[in-house]
């Protein structure tokens, strides 16, 4: 055993109560007193999360002796000096069901390691073990990681077993979640490389097979894409394995990556059933959300901005090019499914066409490019409130249509030759491949045009200004009939439009938001007013449209609702129904 190993214990102590105990040994603390620190956010959630407030309880001893601690900040804490091995002992509250923290109940464990493992400073680049253990109640649970299992060791973990697991740094530490309990599971192999998928919930009659066999094809399409000589799979670099660990619940939806792993949610009515062979768009959108984030671990976990390179986990990170890491990979994620043969290309446009439509039905996008959101995505973004869809755009959707747009130019400019993959495997081969031997190594803020210009030959610069740095929108339909597809829009209802993105609030219906220069807008009405009646009827949770119909555009109505506590009446003029449906179809040969 090395003696600066840094020895980390886990264990689910109080699974009742949702309370992991951790212990630390520093073997070689500052002699001048040892700081440690809990990060504030997690790489892939872009929004300070404070998780230091879930510590109930800690202290440091140097053998018999306790010593005095003191907290220094949000996050951080002064240890008085010791001399010989420093041990700290800390409790977290574990209720966060999330993939962006810890949780713990009696039917099972989740943690990722920026919500349990202090960092001990200056001491970041020791090896560190971890040994996880058991809860004394529960002799059933198994552990599902990507971090290896400390092999020569004494007390080393078998595979899926309690015991010690070994990370050569901290960086590594923190980013290998930690799945534990008695969840349905499955493996496959592609490309050589073992891929575990873990289901933790109630879920009859769940199709294992299916989801494996679908998603190897997503990973091998993968992997195949960015190391088409090699077949090489990136994670290999830090693990011998890739594990989806999946929150299953009622209605959830989400996902974050590791470099060798990712925590997903999802509901269970999102999965395919035995017996049941049909692909519902409520399966397609799962497959699509493994799919994103499988490509996360070439791209942000090993390709990532100058920015990132490497993180600071107790500030804002700010940079302007997520709509480069999370757009493209948006791009990627429903296009690895069409070309892996999951989706038909009537679906794959269904799939891409509702995303421009998602863009170009919010006035944001006209007041925001995709680079300031990217830039302020740890306040307007991750701290969206009613005004949102009036005042920014998503990096990911209208990232994933400049990546589109992208795309579809250097394809158009150079007769098919040459793609946005040739610029995606440039990216791979200069900042990816090499990167945990290189971890300085990231893409500068203005640098992408001159890679494009240098996979494809495409001159790029001024389609990243208009549409990227610039609040234009694409000319999707003239690029898009360079690739012989046509792009129109309808409406989804004949429907009079109010302009409102309305809401159920209780038994009540509420505006939720108010389109900007729409008629709810011009009428006066405001996000969070509860819709009382529409001259004289009332409306009820389910039943505004049904009202609407009865009025034809540019009719008045007269509409009661309640602002606060206040009854206030306001006439309106109906606008004609919004178009909200873009359709993608290939020109008839």
């Amino acid at each position: 055993m090395l003696m600066n190993e840094i020895i980390y214990t886990i264990t689910p102590q109080d699974p009742a109560g949702h309370r992991f105990f951790v212990e630390i040994g520093i073997p070689a603390p500052n002699p001048k007193g040892q700081k440690v620190s809990l990060p504030s956010w997690i790489p892939g959630s872009y929004l300070i999360r404070d998780f230091s407030r879930n510590i109930e309880s800690i202290e440091a001893r140097c053998g018999n002796k306790k010593l005095r601690i003191e907290k220094t900040d949000n996050n951080s804490w002064q240890i008085e000096a010791c001399q010989g091995t420093l041990h700290i002992t800390y409790t977290i509250y574990a209720w966060d069901l999330s993939v962006r923290s810890a949780h713990l109940d009696e039917t099972h464990g989740f943690f990722n390691g920026t919500s349990v493992f202090l960092q001990v400073h200056d001491q970041e680049d020791q090896p560190c073990l971890l040994n996880i253990k058991a809860p004394k109640s529960i002799k059933t649970w198994k552990v599902y990681t990507s971090l290896p299992e400390a092999k020569k060791h004494p007390g080393c973990a078998t595979r899926h077993g309690f015991g010690m697991y070994l990370a050569p740094n901290y960086d590594a530490l923190i980013d290998h979640p930690v799945e534990m309990g008695t969840p349905q599971t499955i493996s496959f192999k592609v490309c050589g490389a073992t891929h575990e998928m873990v289901f933790t919930g109630q879920i009859p009659n769940l199709d294992l097979e299916r989801i494996a066999a679908d998603t190897a094809r997503i990973c091998e399409y993968q992997i195949k894409f960015f190391e088409p000589d090699t077949h090489q799979a990136p994670f290999l670099d830090s693990s011998d394995r890739y594990v989806f660990m999946t929150m299953v619940t009622g209605k959830d939806y989400g996902g974050l990556e590791h470099r060798a792993s990712t925590a997903l949610m999802a509901s269970r009515n999102d999965l395919p059933t035995l017996g049941n062979p049909e692909q519902s768009e409520q399966y397609r959108n799962f497959l699509g959300l493994v799919s994103h984030e499988y490509f996360h671990t070439w791209h942000v976990k090993r390709i990532k901005p100058k920015a990132f390179a490497p993180y600071n986990l107790y500030t804002e990170n700010h940079t302007s090019l997520l709509w480069v890491f999370e757009g493209f990979t948006s791009y990627y994620d429903d296009l690895t499914l069409f070309r892996a043969g999951l989706l038909t290309q009537e679906q794959y446009l269904a799939q891409l066409g509702k995303t421009i439509a998602n863009v170009s039905t919010r006035p944001g996008r006209f007041k925001q490019s995709v680079a300031q959101s990217s830039f302020d995505a740890w306040t307007k973004f991750y701290k969206q409130d009613e005004n949102a869809p009036n005042a920014i755009v998503s990096y990911y959707s209208k990232g994933a249509l400049v990546a589109l747009g992208l795309d579809l130019t250097i394809r158009n400019a150079t007769q098919n030759e040459k793609s946005l993959d040739d610029v995606m495997r440039l990216l791979w081969q200069r900042y990816g491949r090499d990167f945990f031997s290189q971890p300085a190594n990231g893409l500068k803020e203005n640098e992408l045009a001159s890679i494009i210009q240098g996979a494809t030959g495409v001159d790029a610069s001024d389609y990243i200004a208009r549409y990227a740095h610039g609040t234009e929108d694409i000319p999707l339909k003239a690029l898009l009939a360079g690739q012989n597809l046509t792009l129109s829009w309808k409406s989804s209802s004949n429907t009079p439009s109010l302009d409102i993105l309305a809401k159920v609030a209780g038994n009540a219906c509420q505006i939720g938001s108010v389109i900007e220069n729409g008629a709810a807008h011009k009428a006066g009405l405001s996000a969070g007013d509860t819709l009382v009646a529409i001259d004289g009827i009332k409306v009820e949770t389910d039943n505004l449209d049904t009202l609407l119909k009865r009025y034809q555009p540019g009719q008045k109505i007269l509409v009661h609702v309640f602002r606060r506590d206040e009854l206030r009446s306001f006439t309106l003029t109906l606008n004609p129904p919004v178009l909200n449906e873009c359709v993608l179809a290939p020109i008839p040969a």
